[in-house]
């Protein structure tokens, strides 16, 4: 079994894609839509003060193509 994926806010995860290269392109309620060069696009459900489900959390990861180092660094 893995260990627990950390425990991060919408606009900590957000901080870290946009480090990555991922810039906001457009919003819709509270989701976010970010995009980098190479033209991945990672969804981000904003709501203040609120932690990321951990399986949503799995899926921004993958989507991204981040790591659990890339979190924590």
């Amino acid at each position: 079994m893995s260990p627990p994926l950390p425990r991060l806010t919408a606009r900590e995860v957000q901080r870290v894609l946009e480090k990555r290269g991922f810039q906001v392109v457009r919003q819709r309620g509270s989701h976010r839509i970010l995009r980098d060069d190479l033209g991945r696009r990672v969804t981000l459900p904003v709501h203040p003060g609120k932690i990321i489900h951990p399986r949503v959390l799995a899926a921004i990861m993958n989507d991204a193509g981040l790591t659990e180092d890339d979190l924590t660094a």
